[in-house]
């Protein structure tokens, strides 16, 4: 069975931007017939409290989802299985970059701005034998094409850089980027529905699923929400959590649903007369209610 999916990091309470998230994904899911699933991406800045708080936040909103939740932290062999099989086939390398040197270094022509210049591709085995010593290595992948095309059902065919980009850090924990694409396989995840600054990673994440012999998903790339000052929202901007929100007498689904331009009081409510081709293109601006 296909599945779309959340995966959202318990780095702290979820905003009202993503929950709003979150209801797109899972109508995107269920309009199609698909399973929606969670995926905690617990690798890193992990609060204490913040996984649960998140869920019951998704169900306070009205979600439901098959299976019970994974975490990342726990599935730490099936990104090394996939680290192993790019070192055999020689898609792997040591790098021994700070990000201090990988800003100063000069870029070569052939490669995309901000792309890694690729200083440790080459390195000679003395030469790597020196820097391990020095300090410990992150692992890249040895691409061998600087950009690839995916479809995203908003944005329309977008070609984005691929650069040699980390698989794992230097510190052990597997990447950003290694972790979805290995995650979304393993659970047949076939459709991504994320906010749209992550477009940028698409065609990275879609390269490697190639290579790791799976088929990229469809992507749905969707609007963020934004603070007034047209940054993204985030909790510095007052209250945008759910509790808050709620605290200040606000209907949060009756707010993202409004936003959405959709009518109804539960997220099956709105699935009956869901139509992307309807949503809203532009961000979403959102002006927290005032504390005083």
């Amino acid at each position: 069975m296909s599945a779309g999916r959340y995966a959202p990091s318990p780095s702290g309470d979820l905003h009202v931007g993503n929950l709003r998230t979150a209801l797109l994904a899972w109508l995107w899911a269920r309009r199609s017939g698909r399973d929606f699933l969670i995926r905690i991406e617990d690798l890193d800045r992990v609060r204490p409290g913040a996984e649960q708080r998140q869920l019951d936040d998704l169900r306070a909103l009205g979600l439901d989802w098959d299976g019970t939740p994974v975490r990342q932290s726990e599935r730490r062999d099936l990104y090394e299985a996939a680290i192993g099989r790019l070192q055999g086939e020689g898609r792997v390398y040591e790098c021994f970059c700070t990000r201090r040197e990988i800003l100063e270094a000069p870029t070569a022509p052939h490669h995309p701005p901000g792309a890694y210049p690729g200083t440790c591709r080459e390195l000679t085995d003395a030469e790597r034998a020196q820097r391990r010593a020095e300090r410990p290595a992150a692992f890249r992948l040895r691409a061998d094409i600087t950009s690839f095309a995916v479809d995203d059902e908003i944005h329309g065919p977008y070609v984005g850089a691929v650069d040699d980009f980390v698989l794992r850090r230097g510190d052990g924990v597997p990447a950003y980027n290694l972790a979805v694409v290995v995650d979304d396989a393993e659970q047949v995840v076939d459709q991504v529905v994320r906010g749209d600054d992550l477009l940028a990673s698409a065609p990275r994440q879609a390269y490697l699923a190639t290579l790791l012999g799976a088929h990229p998903p469809t992507y749905v790339h969707v609007p963020l929400a934004l603070n007034p000052a047209g940054h993204r929202l985030a909790k510095r901007d007052g209250a945008v959590t759910h509790e808050e929100l709620t605290g200040a007498g606000i209907d949060v689904f009756g707010l993202i649903a409004d936003s959405l331009g959709l009518t109804g009081s539960t997220p099956q409510d709105l699935l009956d007369s869901f139509d992307p081709a309807t949503l809203p293109r532009a961000p979403w601006v959102f002006e927290p209610p005032s504390s005083g």
